[in-house]
């Protein structure tokens, strides 16, 4: 009681009190915020597992990082940096590609004026050895054939199938038809790897979890890591919060708070 917790649930955040499990709670590593607490654990879990228990990443590899100005994005650039001499290629509009070189990604590139397989090829003709995809649909194939040899894509969402202001039917539809499906047998003759990734699902890998949070805290405290936040919004000012992420100007962690109901404020100030 009384402990400062960060908490992993699948759904049912946005609101002032919450209910989960004491296993799915980690205790905040010192000099933590809250709002850190609030970015760290669903992207960093995700990026971490994607980057080492399925990517297996290793000095002097290179990752393509979909997004990357985005919450896992951020998340993964860092834990990039945490291995020696990684090549990093960020995918995200040309307004944040100052921030992503600060950051370490070595080759910012601009999605929507620019074919990102193209660009890769240009400075690295094999390919990549690790691609992150949260995509879905025709850019799943796009990364599988990016792959060098031995590489591997982990696919860990399907953004083609939720982005603009209206989900037009047929533009899903055809993220739908366009999705990536590949048999056991041509794998083996490409020599690479396909692995799909989904936190939700992992509710009862208790064990696995808390053992990566360790690692993240681990990493945080060392100063390696470190939740960045793009912006903090009130939850009376949601609307507001979803269009910074719809119009992609966020950089990094939107994180909403509860405000303190006026009694408790008065209270505090007697």
């Amino acid at each position: 009681v009384g402990d400062k917790v960060m908490v992993l649930a699948r759904s049912g955040l946005w609101q002032e009190v919450v209910n989960v499990p004491a296993s799915h709670t980690f205790p905040m590593p010192e000099g933590m915020s809250f709002e850190e607490a609030a970015a760290l654990l669903v992207n960093y879990i995700t990026a971490y597992m994607i980057l080492f228990d399925f990517g297996n990443l290793r000095p002097n590899q290179s990752v393509l990082i979909h997004m990357a100005a985005g919450g896992v994005g951020t998340a993964a650039i860092q834990l990039c940096k945490t291995v020696e001499n990684v090549t990093i290629f960020g995918t995200a509009s040309a307004s944040k590609h100052e921030a992503l070189k600060e950051s370490g990604v070595a080759h910012p590139i601009d999605y929507r004026t620019m074919d990102y397989a193209e660009e890769v090829r240009k400075i690295s003709p094999k390919g990549v050895d690790i691609v992150l995809d949260p995509l879905g649909g025709s850019d799943t194939s796009k990364a599988f054939n990016l792959l060098k040899p031995m590489g591997k894509l982990i696919t860990y969402g399907v953004a083609n199938l939720l982005t603009g202001q209206k989900k037009n039917l047929m533009a899903m539809a055809k993220t739908w038809w366009n999705q990536f499906s590949i048999t056991a047998l041509q794998l083996l003759h490409q020599n690479k790897a396909v692995c799909g990734y989904h936190l939700g699902y992992m509710d009862e890998e208790v064990e696995l979890l808390r053992s990566v949070v360790a690692k993240l805290v681990n990493l945080y405290s060392q100063g390696k890591i470190k939740p960045k936040i793009d912006s903090v919004w009130p939850f009376d000012q949601v609307a507001e919060a979803m269009k910074q992420m719809q119009e992609k100007k966020n950089v990094g962690k939107v994180i909403l708070v509860p405000e303190a109901p006026k009694e408790e404020s008065k209270k505090a100030e007697n």
